[in-house]
Order: C-alpha cells, then sequence, then structure tokens
C-alpha cells in the first residue's frame, strides 16, 4: 500500500516530537520494513531542513536528517500540474491542497497526517498515524 506522509509526521519523527512520535514512528518502520511504501512530497523536505535546522541550530545535523529519512522514504517531485490543481481545489492552507495534489497523481492510498481535518476536500482520504495503524495492525 502506498501512503503519503504529512510533513508533520515527518517532523515528529526528526524532532522526536511528543506524544505524536510514537505512532509517527511507527508508521515509519512500517515502510522501512517493505509493509508499506511511503512517499513524500519534495516540498516536504525543504520544510523539514528548515523547521529542523531552526529547532536544532546545526545545518549538518538537519541535513543528515534528511539522508536518514530518505533512506527509509520514497521521494516523489512535485510537479506543476500538482500545483495547478492545488490551486483548484480551495483549502484554506495551499501546502496541504498541494500535497493532495500530490497523493492523488501519485495514486496514495492515504494521506497520513495529524490534522486529519485540513484535508476534507482531498480526494485521496487523510487518516491519522494512530487510526492507520489501527487498520493495518495483523489479526
Amino acid at each position: 500500500m502506498k501512503v503519503l506522509l504529512d510533513t508533520n509526521i515527518l517532523l515528529d519523527i526528526v524532532e522526536k516530537r511528543e506524544p505524536s512520535f510514537a505512532a509517527s514512528y511507527e508508521v515509519i518502520l512500517k515502510s522501512a520494513t517493505k509493509e508499506i511504501d511511503a512517499i513524500i512530497g519534495a516540498g516536504s523536505v525543504t520544510d523539514i531542513y528548515y523547521i529542523n535546522r531552526r529547532n536544532c541550530g546545526n545545518d549538518e545535523q538537519a541535513l543528515n536528517s534528511i539522508i536518514d529519512l530518505l533512506k527509509v522514504v520514497t521521494l516523489v517531485d512535485t510537479k506543476a500540474a500538482d500545483i495547478q490543481e492545488a490551486i483548484k481545489l480551495g483549502f484554506s492552507d495551499f501546502e496541504d491542497a498541494v500535497i493532495a495534489a500530490t497523493a492523488s497523481r501519485e495514486q496514495a492510498g492515504y494521506i497520513i497526517t495529524r490534522n486529519v481535518k485540513d484535508f476534507s476536500k482531498s480526494s485521496v482520504p487523510a487518516i491519522s498515524p494512530a487510526e492507520f495503524l489501527q487498520q493495518t495492525k495483523a489479526p
């Protein structure tokens, strides 16, 4: 199953943000073990780097976090068509609209995010990490 990880999930992992770290980390582990195909949009990488560098104050550490992350997720391009589609979606947050458009083009089954309500206009359903883990746990 292909899922697109929202930037906030990735920041939970990179910055070990509580109380969200555990569920987000479990999701990324599913990607590392090839249980799922987790993708991230190219735009998320610059956001993660910027926020992580600002918070940790270390360029090398922020870059290494990106390098480590890219070992377990697939990076997908944000295309011009994604931007055009995002404009049409009418989201209040343009970044979320771009993520939704990218998830749709990539035929992701879910957008995994902590902000499910922000994706109410998305054709790809949004789900929290905890809900995703509950749905995908072995019987």
